[in-house]
């Protein structure tokens, strides 16, 4: 239906009830569809989303937008459709909100068309039952949680452990390197947020190829609520109309499952468990269906999770982990140590970490690797107690094993080049396997544990060390009075 037809055939309410962001609204002739669009105001600035019809000629909507200065008896009017977002390629490089308004100050949008952000999942006979690795060119990852093509990753962490870096060197590797769009959706974002991820994106030189849809903390709950399937709409556009593979970044699922949470308060639901709303898996399950590979692309997703007072056993953990095929964990206490990207490996997990996906030698390369990190942290009790010296021969190899696994698998960014002041690297899976392979089997024994730290293929290493000094026995004592002194 065009919009010369909306206007010839116009349904026109007029509002009932104003309860904050609940709004009834009284049409006589027929009531519009639940999701049609609704506009009120002077400027039809207010804009309203009919969740359910309450009687032959009353609906009940949420306002996405304030309703400052509704009253009762406005006239409110039907658009003849549901919530629109824009896709299309004059998306790039541009930062929009929930309506499809661009707010990055840029100018008008061209070269776009509409589409309903109401969109069902791609049926099972679309869907790709290929089970790819998604390389990421970062070495902890793709060794030890490696990440699926179309599948969805958790990344669970706090303020100020490197979240943000990550996303955003995900975002570069994923442009340079695999010719795809990323979309960066912010649910429930802060301003600050906002505005620091765009800088940092447009100083990293990886916005061009890049879209920005924001649903701020300080908007509504039906905006915050829907703000995740407008980001999934443009998604799909890209992946089934350019063919083209896309990385979605949602930050963050929990505020998703919040918004959905006010909402259902609003329009009078009784709350489940916790205070949750009774329909939490099924909104779930229509945004996260949606994240999908197919016979055009994928949709390769990445989320942010916080988890409500660390409880993993909160409704909103149990849906969100259903969903996803990887979980990676942030340490605080890594970020601390320096050891960057600060991923916990022994409490991060990927279901693509099987014989049959990654193959017998990764597999059995990753399970060595976790073994030797694992007997490490048993040992560091006995190390602050007592020291290294008290150790026997073979747990002293398997702590030097550890720690030079732990320095190897840190990474210099391309997106910190200029704070870090240390050249990006990108790692092939190949290269970071050898590199594991060679740590363990000790070949490294010799050379200090700082020649490993920052570094990209293992035999940089090498050239590290050769450029302080050759490794003799001054070198290898002196690394483990550093060793030591680190420990107590």
């Amino acid at each position: 239906m065009t919009n010369q037809d909306n206007k010839q055939d116009s349904n026109a309410g007029v509002v009932a009830s104003v309860r904050g962001s609940v709004v009834d609204i009284r049409f006589d002739e027929r009531l519009p569809p639940i999701h049609s669009l609704l506009r009120a105001g002077e400027q039809q600035q207010i804009q309203i989303e009919v969740l359910a019809q309450r009687d032959a000629h009353h609906v009940r909507g949420i306002a996405l937008t304030p309703t400052q200065g509704l009253a009762r008896g406005m006239v409110v009017t039907d658009t003849g459709g549901p919530l629109m977002a824009p896709v299309g390629k004059g998306l790039m490089s541009r930062m929009f909100d929930v309506f499809g308004n661009t707010i990055d100050r840029e100018g008008e949008l061209f070269n776009v068309q509409w589409r309903s952000v109401h969109r069902a999942p791609p049926s099972l006979a679309r869907r790709s039952t290929n089970a790819e690795i998604f390389e990421t060119g970062i070495k902890v990852i793709d060794v030890l949680l490696p990440l699926e093509r179309g599948g969805k990753a958790g990344l669970f962490g706090g303020a100020g452990v490197g979240k943000t870096v990550l996303l955003t060197e995900m975002i570069h590797n994923m442009i340079g390197h695999q010719q795809g769009v990323s979309i960066f959706c912010g649910i429930g974002e802060r301003c600050r947020e906002g505005e620091e991820l765009y800088r940092e994106m447009k100083q990293a030189g990886v916005l061009p190829n890049m879209v920005m849809i924001f649903g701020q903390m300080n908007e509504p709950p039906g905006s915050r609520f829907r703000v995740g399937h407008a980001a999934l709409t443009m998604a799909e556009y890209f992946r089934d109309d350019e063919h083209r593979d896309v990385l979605l970044l949602v930050d963050n699922i929990f505020r998703f499952i919040q918004a959905g949470m006010e909402v259902s308060g609003l329009m009078g639901q009784m709350p489940s468990r916790l205070g949750y709303q009774p329909t939490i898996g099924t909104e779930l399950s229509q945004l996260e269906e949606r994240i999908a590979n197919t016979d055009t692309g994928a949709i390769t997703s990445i989320q942010a999770v916080y988890v409500p007072a660390d409880d993993f056993t909160d409704p909103a953990a149990v849906h969100t982990f259903s969903h996803l095929s990887a979980s990676i964990v942030l340490s605080r206490k890594r970020a601390s140590e320096g050891l960057f990207p600060a991923i916990d490996p022994l409490q991060s997990s990927s279901k693509m970490a099987t014989p049959g996906i990654v193959g017998e030698r990764h597999y059995r390369l990753a399970q060595e690797i976790r073994r030797t990190l694992a007997q490490y942290a048993e040992l560091k009790d006995i190390i602050a107690m007592l020291g290294l010296e008290q150790l026997s021969a073979e747990d002293r190899r398997v702590v030097g094993r550890a720690r030079r696994l732990e320095r190897f698998l840190t990474q210099p960014f391309f997106t910190t080049e200029q704070f870090t002041g240390l050249t990006g690297k990108l790692v092939s899976l190949e290269q970071s396997l050898n590199g594991c392979d060679r740590i363990l089997k000790d070949e490294f024994e010799h050379y200090p544990e700082s020649a490993l730290y920052m570094i990209g293929a293992v035999d940089e290493a090498k050239q590290t060390a050769s450029d302080d000094s050759p490794p003799d026995i001054a070198a290898v004592a002196e690394a483990k009075h550093v060793t030591d002194n680190d420990e107590t």
